[in-house]
């Protein structure tokens, strides 16, 4: 079965209500079902896998406006913005590009930097392919014509 990890870093299953998820590795957290599944069931033997990981503010990038496919994503090492935009699906036929702005915050202050995501996606310019950071949040604005 699947079941989401709650914002306070806990899962609950049938049979095992609230237990501590966050902080912990698939297999240690293998080991704590299986020791609260033993009261019901003989010798139980549990596999966790992760199939997604969004992570806390701090460790995503958020993508908001004429995207085709508005996310938040979790931050990668050595994550570039034509990488949001794949995972984002690109811009969609209302987006103003190269009006796009990224939100970054720099020694504790907040910080908007330009981006010219039309220069990069249509003209091919890789010198508009910035370095994302964790936290950053990627505004595309729609077009006015």
């Amino acid at each position: 079965m699947s079941v989401p990890v709650r914002p306070d870093g806990k899962i609950t299953t049938p049979l095992v209500e609230d237990l501590q998820a966050s902080g912990k590795t698939s297999s240690q957290l293998a080991r704590d079902i299986e020791k609260a599944l033993a009261k019901y069931i003989q010798d139980p033997i549990v596999t966790v896998v992760v199939t997604g990981f969004v992570g806390p503010y701090s460790q995503q990038i958020r993508v908001i406006g004429q995207a085709t496919k508005p996310q938040t994503l979790p931050y990668r090492d050595n994550m570039t913005l034509i990488d949001v935009l794949i995972a984002v699906g690109g811009l969609t036929t209302f987006a103003d590009g190269n009006a796009a702005s990224i939100i970054r915050r720099v020694n504790g202050k907040q910080q908007q930097f330009s981006v010219l995501l039309g220069d990069l996606i249509i003209d091919g310019d890789m010198s508009a392919n910035v370095s994302m950071q964790p936290g950053d949040v990627l505004i595309i604005p729609e077009s006015f014509f």
